[in-house]
């Protein structure tokens, strides 16, 4: 029997995550600080904080799992990039990885971020890019991945470098809910000059891409995005052709970019393309459109005036 611990399972990635570990007949125990999320067929739930090593190893030894998928991380827009919480996180996960292989384990994946790369890269390959990140999240995601590389007791490990992604759930602040959500109350979507080059994969895809990791043999760093390049600026133009609203309501400029900003941020996705055989399932264009959809469904219809569908 195939069984997963998911940290972070209640998160934006992890939630994805669950149906499709299920899919590929893992019995899944989802962890989370608050408890279980929405119900899930196939799913148990595990209220676990995993900043506290007392209790990480008496849940470990109650689930004696095969396999493990850290997600779980500080992620609050707008802190996290240089919150001193990623010191504690990344203690925390060298101390879940310990025990996990203390526990019997198997193979464990964890996410990592493209932040730990150069920022002036642009193309990012897991082999031939140098990583120095200019966060404390870049810093110590990579610190974290350098003490995966080299796991103890003999598990098999993987390092999925996350890009950029988007989709139902995501916090509102953010790039994309933003736009969506402005362009819906008939109000002017504000961005930066939108010349950043980005890789945008749907999180869902991202969610199925570590279900594929895990589920295989693939060892070391692994990219996970869609290989495709888009401006910032053509990205807020489709949301505004998808939604409906006119180009003239997107104030470009408008946002100050945030210092050192990169020009260009794009994976190499040949291993996630080649050794783990995967392709993301959702284009940008259908992605964005099931996006703009689940923020009609979710806003209440007596706090918005949305446009006609």
């Amino acid at each position: 029997m195939k069984r997963v611990i998911v940290t972070g399972a209640s998160g934006w990635i992890g939630s994805h995550a669950l149906p499709f570990l299920v899919e590929r007949g893992y019995e899944v125990h989802a962890v989370a600080h608050r408890g279980a999320s929405a119900p899930a067929r196939g799913v148990e739930w595990h209220r676990t904080d995993l900043l506290d090593e007392s209790a990480v190893m008496p849940m470990l030894e109650r689930v004696r799992p095969t396999h493990l998928l850290h997600l779980a991380w500080y992620a609050e827009p707008g802190k996290y990039q240089m919150s001193e919480q990623n010191y504690v996180w990344c203690r925390a996960g060298i101390d879940l990885l310990r025990a996990f292989a203390a526990a019997g384990g198997g193979r464990a994946v964890f996410a990592g971020s493209c932040f730990e790369y150069d920022p002036s890269a642009g193309m990012c390959s897991e082999t031939d890019t140098r990583c120095a990140p200019t966060t404390r999240y870049g810093a110590c995601k990579l610190a974290l991945s350098e003490v995966v590389r080299r796991p103890p007791g003999g598990l098999s490990t993987a390092w999925g470098r996350i890009f950029y992604l988007y989709g139902p759930g995501e916090h509102p602040s953010r790039l994309v809910p933003s736009v969506i959500e402005s362009l819906l109350r008939d109000q002017p979507a504000r961005c930066t000059h939108g010349r950043q080059l980005r890789d945008y994969l749907h999180v869902a895809d991202v969610a199925s891409a570590f279900a594929a990791i895990l589920d295989g043999e693939v060892e070391g760093t692994v990219n996970i995005g869609s290989g495709e390049e888009v401006t910032v600026r053509a990205l807020v133009e489709m949301i505004a052709d998808a939604v409906g609203a006119p180009r003239s309501m997107l104030e470009f400029g408008a946002i100050a970019a945030a210092p050192g900003d990169s020009p260009r941020v794009v994976a190499d996705v040949r291993r996630l393309r080649d050794e783990v055989d995967f392709r993301p399932r959702l284009t940008l264009q259908d992605g964005l459109a099931a996006t703009i959809q689940w923020w009609r469904d979710a806003a209440p219809k007596d706090a918005m005036e949305l446009r006609a569908r």
